[in-house]
């Protein structure tokens, strides 16, 4: 019989301590989460003969229905531009349902025939089952540019998986986009402070005005 009473009061315990953690689920603290500070933006000066850019996913069937994604083209174009007359390699991936030069969301964007065309990667980090990571060594390459959408999925994946891989990892937000601002923000936080030591210490946010190239 006191077993039975100390079972009893030992559970009513429980229950009382209990209660209030399942009353009030963690995310009713997130409504009132302050966003932290902007990062900086830091200027670059990288160096053609060691470093590639890399465009990222801009297919009509992904970028092509998110506005903030058409609106940083422009900035990817200029950068695209910049690369090509200081000769710095340029590594595409191609994805979708139509994976190909002409499903691509702005002509402007198409890779040139000697430009590199990743194959096999098919996930967030381009690294990942494919042949990137040997072509940047066949060059040389120690730091990479990265521009595509989405900026938390494609950029962020394949950031992490430059300096998980060794590299130097260059991200200008202006050439990133998601569908919505808060995905951008995310992946611009995680890549500047959230992420692995490895990451933070090795990865640089920058804008595509502040990107120069020369030794």
């Amino acid at each position: 019989m006191r077993r039975f009473t100390w079972l009893c009061c030992a559970s009513a315990v429980l229950a009382a301590i209990s209660a209030p953690v399942l009353a009030g689920d963690v995310t009713t603290e997130w409504a009132g989460v302050k966003p932290p500070p902007v990062p900086e933006l830091k200027p670059v000066t990288v160096d053609p003969k060691t470093t590639a850019l890399l465009v990222l996913d801009f297919m009509k069937g992904n970028c092509g229905q998110r506005p903030r994604c058409i609106a940083s083209v422009p900035n990817v174009k200029k950068l695209i531009d910049a690369a090509r007359a200081q000769n710095v390699p340029l590594f595409y991936t191609l994805v979708g349902q139509d994976p190909s030069p002409a499903g691509m969301v702005d002509q402007s964007l198409v890779p040139h025939p000697n430009d590199f065309i990743i194959k096999g990667s098919g996930g967030a980090d381009k690294f990942i089952n494919s042949n990137l990571d040997q072509a940047l060594k066949e060059k040389g390459i120690r730091t990479l540019i990265l521009t595509g959408t989405s900026a938390q999925v494609a950029v962020g994946g394949t950031a992490n998986g430059a300096v998980q891989h060794g590299y130097k990892a260059i991200v200008p937000v202006d050439g990133m986009s998601s569908e919505n601002a808060y995905d951008e923000q995310y992946a611009a936080w995680h890549i500047y402070k959230g992420g692995s030591q490895v990451l933070v210490k090795n990865a640089t946010l920058t804008r595509s005005d502040l990107i120069k190239f020369g030794s």
